[in-house]
């Protein structure tokens, strides 16, 4: 069963709880049913993606293609591009 409620890699997500709430990232890595790795590049870098139940965070319909075809091809990402893709849809 999958409860992880759909959130997949390059998804944009918002955090509802914590420090970091109202603030914008994107999925690096689904750890499990419970947790994500996201990262923004800005407040949390790529070397350092914070770990994050699926339930603190609210998603977008929206998913960074680029980011989850750099990712799932095993290619680097950079911050930059973090902060860019979060930058064109306007939630950066």
């Amino acid at each position: 069963m999958d409860t992880t409620l759909g959130i997949v890699v390059g998804q944009v997500v918002k955090s509802k709880a914590g420090r970091d709430k109202d603030r914008n990232f994107i999925v690096i890595d689904v750890v499990d049913e419970q947790y994500v790795l996201v990262a923004d590049g800005d407040l949390r870098k790529l070397d350092h993606p914070k770990k994050k139940k699926i339930r603190h965070l609210a998603k977008y319909n929206i998913i960074c293609e680029e980011v989850k075809n750099r990712l799932n091809s095993g290619e680097k990402i950079t911050n930059l591009l973090l902060r860019r893709e979060l930058e064109k849809l306007g939630l950066e």
